[in-house]
């Protein structure tokens, strides 16, 4: 059956070959591309398309994708949430880094990926390319990556728009009063520790909004949405009011306690994305379960063994 795809050429897509083009856009393979090309599935302004012709501006492009790519190969330690030509979105485990930097040479998402077959969009500084957003290497969750031009543009937009919708879960110490609330307290690098960001008058604004989802011994589970995306901002807010996350001891929070219930980070979980899609339009929703680590926790709080 043809579903076909009718594509305006991009800015920054004028003078490529349309197998180039194309492979970027569609966040396929060349090969796979050409194979469409010289099956007569690409058209230009309505005229049958031939693989080295290079595209003007103003141009549309049609495509049938029936022709499609094969399904990738699984990528190992991390779940794939959703995947379409343009998305990916992972459950991003903890200790994997979004792609690679100075001082990190660890698993990244972008490796996962591509080890994986995965074909991610070009643009973004090389060691960045298709990364739209980024999670902690400590926090876990849903992440999304974009694997056309199309995507990527449109995304990265949409997120410094702050249209996308992100909503974390985190366990904090006690009991949060109100239950619910906002945190509006500017952020910025901590004066005198370093590595640590810190609420600092004259630092950038950061707006936090939260809300109990459960009370448990010691400590409430929250759904947080964040109206800003500062680096450690949900880490700093909650710490600022007495309320490190569990298991955050960089920002406070009882190593005792910590140790007791068997975590090695801080509790918290990108557990959803909203976004608009970059080619259908479409409103998108994306959940991530909660990893086993964090679900543990839960499961001692809610059930302490009697002493």
């Amino acid at each position: 059956m043809s579903d076909l795809r009718y594509l305006p050429v991009p800015d920054g897509l004028v003078g490529e070959r349309i197998d180039v083009a194309l492979s970027r856009m569609l966040g396929l393979t060349r090969s796979a591309v050409g194979k469409m090309v010289e099956g007569g599935k690409v058209s230009v302004d309505g005229l049958e398309a031939k693989k080295g012709v290079r595209l003007e501006a103003g141009q549309m492009i049609t495509v049938d994708m029936e022709v499609r790519k094969s399904a990738p190969a699984p990528v190992v330690g991390m779940d794939i949430l959703y995947d379409d030509e343009d998305v990916v979105v992972v459950n991003k485990p903890v200790g994997v880094a979004a792609h690679t930097g100075p001082g990190w040479d660890g698993p990244t998402v972008i490796g996962n990926l591509e080890a994986a077959g995965y074909r991610i969009s070009t643009s973004g500084p090389p060691e960045r390319q298709g990364i739209v957003h980024r999670l902690d290497v400590g926090t876990s969750g849903a992440m999304a990556v974009a694997k056309s031009e199309l995507a990527y543009t449109k995304l990265k937009h949409a997120f410094k728009e702050r249209s996308v919708t992100k909503v974390y879960h985190a366990l904090v110490t006690g009991h949060m009063d109100p239950a619910r609330g906002t945190i509006d307290a500017p952020i910025a690098r901590h004066p005198s520790k370093e590595w640590r960001m810190g609420i600092v008058a004259g630092g950038r604004r950061a707006i936090t909004h939260y809300e109990t989802i459960e009370y448990l011994p010691g400590a409430t589970l929250v759904e947080v949405e964040l109206e800003t995306g500062r680096t450690h901002q949900i880490r700093v807010h909650f710490s600022s009011v007495n309320a490190p996350l569990v298991g955050d001891t960089f920002y406070g929070a009882d190593e005792v306690k910590a140790r007791q219930l068997g975590l090695t980070r801080q509790w918290l979980h990108a557990v959803e994305l909203t976004f608009t899609h970059p080619r259908t339009e479409v409103k998108t929703t994306v959940r991530a379960p909660y990893p086993d680590d964090l679900e543990s926790v839960l499961e001692k709080l809610r059930n302490p063994v009697a002493g």
